[in-house]
């Protein structure tokens, strides 16, 4: 076999196939690593009794841009109704960038009544920004430029968050308390999904990500991230340190910095500011795509944000972990161009490979894996495998020992949905693979994605919306198959995991955006839903059953003319 690896040569190829696969390997490894060391739970750090009443100036940021106005509204109505049970006075204020003026007259509409005084402390304001310059970052920024000065934090929501009163109390206690947090991030919990791919990020979402969580808090420290929302913000040091430049050039790495959360932790660490993110705090909710069409599509937003930040690292002043988040964040959208890459330079030396010169022995006649190289991939394959399960089964083992698969519907029923997500989550890596490789391309190459507009509860999919979508991988994939088959036979049955879900691209965007049941994917808020989530699903209806009699009423009035139209009460 020695004499076989001399014959075999060492290539160009192998040289590049190493330094991929190293790279790629540890990124895999460096993401268990993170899961491992969040497994212990933390010991509490902080004496709740002894927190300070939260009595400070606090503002709840609403940023909206083209979104439902009347979901935006009840989400408020729930938040004012939890703050108002918990004892927690704050004034909410929405940020609007709505250009278009019909959706800007639907959304005055929707909040008039939110606008009206109270009797209560609460105070509710709309304001509609005259351009949308700096997008999400500079409507927060502006507001704090203009009226900061009248609060003392502010907690940034997205349209699609939530946020129980007593949470919102406990973070402005947890300011208050400690004069050097300059903001504290929560790690929010994925609920309203209904289709097969939302429920599976929704119970990663609860289930795994808040052990993923506690290693990033472990690490991270006092230099911990922002993720731009369902967060808390000492204004003070959000006016002082995160004034975002305009970067030069155009885009996509240069103008408006698109991941501005990641370099406003980075600026208020700068700024002598600790930024930390507690896993444990309960009551923060948010909502998620609910097809992969969705998901990709704020994906390359992401990307592109990014990427930018490689014009970032070296900027004066930052702290060391500040860059390394830039760095990962960075790796995050190359990786999968690498490993693409290592999936062609693997069939290219396969195929190039020079043929033995020695006669095999009879047992090597018939060989499962007939050359070094195909053991190699093969070996290699395993490997990444078991990085890709070991934190989840570990989590899941974790879980069953710390008796907290009884909140996800016991442990048959909490290994049947690990074991559905894993499944799910491998058929969907080599799309995903796909889209990010197509974006950083795009990147790379100056394409501008822009921000696009949100577009939530999209639903359903259909065979033809899915092929319009991702036809161009099922061909992709139809055709590296072929060449594989062609150029490297060996090889071809281990790339099948890869191309056979590429091909099925449009059969798993359509499948995978149609609601399922509870069977899998249950999540402890689906049983017991906290009280904002429920007093929003209850408003929600209620405007739903409100709109429906609008609609028979109007339908009744254009069938009978003389009949007087029917007052609908609206809420």
């Amino acid at each position: 076999m020695a004499d076989a690896a001399i014959s075999d040569g060492f290539q160009t190829l192998d040289v590049a196939r190493v330094a991929l696969i190293f790279i790629t390997t540890l990124w895999l490894a460096w993401g268990a690593v993170q899961a491992l060391v969040g497994l212990p739970r933390l010991r509490r750090r902080i004496d709740i009794e002894a927190l300070p009443k939260p009595t400070a100036p606090t503002v709840v940021l609403l940023p909206i841009c083209n979104e439902d106005p009347d979901a935006a509204a009840n989400r408020i109505r729930a938040m004012i109704r939890s703050c108002m049970f918990a004892d927690v006075k704050v004034d909410f204020a929405i940020l609007s960038d709505t250009r278009d003026p019909q959706a800007q007259l639907r959304e005055r509409a929707a909040f008039a009544d939110l606008l009206q005084p109270r009797e209560d402390s609460l105070r509710v304001y709309y304001r509609l920004r005259e351009n949308n310059h700096g997008r999400k970052a500079g409507n927060v920024e502006e507001f704090i430029r203009r009226f900061g000065g009248a609060y003392e934090f502010a907690v940034i929501l997205d349209a699609d968050s939530l946020m129980e009163g007593a949470t919102i109390g406990h973070l402005m206690s947890r300011m208050m308390a400690d004069p050097q947090l300059g903001l504290l991030q929560t790690l929010p919990k994925v609920i309203g999904a209904s289709s097969l791919f939302g429920r599976a990020m929704q119970f990663a979402a609860s289930f795994h990500a808040p052990v993923f969580a506690r290693g990033l808090q472990r690490m991270q420290g006092g230099t911990g991230p922002f993720w731009g929302h369902n967060a808390i913000v000492r204004v003070r040091a959000l006016a002082q340190c995160c004034g975002l430049p305009v970067l030069r050039g155009t885009p996509p790495f240069g103008g408006v910095i698109l991941s501005h959360d990641y370099v406003e932790a980075a600026l208020l660490a700068r700024g002598g500011w600790r930024v930390e993110l507690d896993s444990t705090i309960p009551g923060s909710y948010e909502e998620g795509p609910d097809n992969i069409m969705a998901f990709a599509r704020r994906d390359r937003r992401w990307c592109q944000g990014n990427l930018q930040h490689m014009r970032l690292v070296g900027a004066p002043g930052l702290v060391g972990w500040s860059r390394f988040v830039f760095v990962q964040g960075i790796a995050s959208y190359l990786v999968p161009l690498l490993w693409a890459a290592f999936l062609v330079t693997s069939v290219a030396a396969t195929a190039t490979a020079p043929a033995p010169d020695y006669f095999p022995e009879p047992h090597q006649l018939f060989p499962v894996f007939p050359d070094d190289r195909t053991r190699q991939i093969v070996a290699l394959a395993i490997g990444i495998i078991g990085l890709l399960l070991l934190p989840k089964f570990g989590i899941l083992l974790h879980a069953a020992l710390d008796r907290r698969t009884k909140e996800f519907g016991g442990w048959l029923r909490s290994t049947g949905s690990v074991a559905a997500e894993v499944l799910l989550s491998s058929l969907l890596a080599p799309v995903m693979l796909m889209y990010q490789t197509r974006a950083v391309v795009q990147v790379l190459f100056g394409q501008d994605g822009g921000w696009p507009a949100n577009q939530r509860g999209e639903g359903r999919l259909s065979l033809l919306d899915a092929w319009r979508a991702s036809g161009w991988i099922a061909l992709c994939g139809l055709g590296a198959l072929l060449a594989a088959a062609y150029l490297a036979p060996a090889l071809t049955v281990w790339l099948l995991p890869v191309t056979v879900p590429m091909i099925g691209a449009p059969v798993l965007l359509a499948a995978t955006s149609h609601p399922v049941g509870r069977a899998v994917f249950h999540t402890p808020e689906e049983t017991a839903p906290a009280p904002v989530i429920a007093a929003y699903r209850v408003l929600s209806e209620r405007a739903q059953s409100d709109r429906s009699h609008e609609t028979k009423a109007d339908q009744s009035s254009a069938a009978d003319p003389e009949t007087p139209d029917v007052p609908v009460r609206a809420n």
